[in-house]
């Protein structure tokens, strides 16, 4: 409870309610949640400062006035819009579980999110990559072998990097040439993959998992050195490093692959919700920035290539 001195207008009884409305109930990641909770904080302290007594007498002018605030001290325009978000869902929340007569966010707006075209490889640039993850498997070192079967995954697939490293070998279908893929808010999708990515997994289950697998092992398809299930870090580092044995090659990590992934995918002449369903975005609007990528692409070779571009 708070004290004389520690005033709260959004106590953390309220916010542990909330967080675990989040989890249970809408399936958000930790991430998420603990991005929300802190914008709520600092919403909390902002409003201490400002002297509004309760939640209850939060008005819209004191939440617009929060995000000019950010706006002020040099927030980005996707960091605000994501406060916004977290305001808004927080209060629709709390009035219909009663806390609320009213609910002060509905008017409230922010600007769009900076929609930057993400870095990609070119198509050369990723073949380049996958012939070098290739040769450095040729050592029959586990680990090589293993880095050949991640990359030409990611590429193939278009997963996130926390997909990648979750999946257990059980998830791989190479008969089908499938994969099925644990993604945000533990929904479960399946996404085809080539012969290609098909053969080094093939290879890395034959003559690199079995290598590598200890007691800590358990169903993971990709491990580490000493065992255990890879993460995140290691996988942004293999690709890294790879990378740099590609001429004129950008730097990007297992993200900038998702991002080839997809842009390679719509050139091909796939359609928009196909890639949608690859990616396993929830909005459309996500996977639209591809075909600004695509199209992007499309007009820097026409300016290169057309006499009067």
């Amino acid at each position: 409870m708070s004290t004389e001195g520690d005033h709260r207008v959004i106590d953390e009884a309220l916010l542990a309610d909330f967080e675990q409305w989040l989890i249970i109930q809408r399936g958000r990641s930790a991430h998420t949640v603990r991005a929300y909770l802190g914008d709520l904080r600092s919403l909390d302290s902002f409003l201490q400062a400002g002297a509004v007594p309760d939640l209850r007498e939060v008005r819209f002018g004191d939440l617009r006035a929060w995000l000019g605030a950010q706006s002020a001290d040099g927030a980005a325009r996707s960091t605000v819009s994501r406060r916004s978000a977290s305001v808004k869902t927080f209060f629709r929340w709390a009035q219909r579980q009663g806390h609320l007569d009213h609910d002060p966010s509905l008017r409230l707006t922010a600007p769009g999110k900076e929609r930057h075209l993400p870095g990609v490889l070119a198509q050369r640039q990723a073949d380049a990559l996958m012939g070098v993850a290739a040769v450095a498997s040729d050592d029959d070192d586990p680990v090589h072998i293993r880095n050949r079967a991640m990359l030409e995954l990611l590429y193939a697939t278009g997963i996130r990097v926390g997909e990648l490293t979750g999946l257990d070998v059980d998830d791989i279908d190479l008969a089908d040439r499938t994969a099925r893929v644990t993604g945000k808010g533990d929904k479960q999708r399946i996404v085809p993959f080539g012969t290609p990515a098909a053969r080094a997994i093939q290879a890395y289950l034959d003559g690199g998992r079995p290598r590598l697998a200890g007691d800590r092992s358990g169903p993971a398809l990709f491990l580490g050195r000493r065992g255990a299930r890879v993460n995140a870090r290691q996988v942004r580092t293999v690709v890294h490093e790879l990378l740099r044995s590609v001429p004129d090659a950008p730097d990007l990590g297992p993200h900038g692959l998702r991002h080839s992934a997809a842009t390679h995918l719509l050139d091909g002449g796939a359609d928009i919700r196909t890639v949608q369903e690859v990616l396993g975005h929830a909005s459309l609007a996500t996977t639209q920035l591809y075909t600004h990528v695509s199209t992007e692409r499309l007009r820097t070779a026409y300016r290169q290539a057309h006499p009067r571009a």
